[in-house]
């Protein structure tokens, strides 16, 4: 079975790399993690870094987690305005069938 880490241990196992300067294989070997795992984390970092989060990757850094939450509720807030639109049309139909 394969193992789940979280979002602040990859965060923190990538800025490892990227911001103190160490290599892939010593914080390999201290955290107990493969390579390509890292490198993986390392690549959703710097995406991240730039604005944006891999297609189909949960967001590791707290801005990108944020973006992602935020997006997700303008989606809702989005689908709120059209189903008041959609009711507010038909309400205003049946009143304007009722007054002739």
């Amino acid at each position: 079975m394969r193992k789940s880490y979280s979002g602040e241990f990859k965060l923190k196992a990538a800025s490892m790399v990227l911001d103190e300067g160490q290599s892939v294989p010593d914080v390999c070997t201290s955290l107990g993690i493969g390579p390509t795992a890292l490198r993986r984390w390392i690549d959703q970092v710097r995406q991240e870094r730039l604005g944006s989060t891999p297609s189909g990757a949960k967001a590791i850094t707290a801005e990108q987690l944020e973006i992602q939450q935020l997006k997700a509720l303008l989606r809702q807030k989005d689908l709120d305005i059209e189903i008041l639109k959609k009711a507010g049309a038909l309400l205003l139909r049946d009143t304007n069938g009722r007054s002739r």
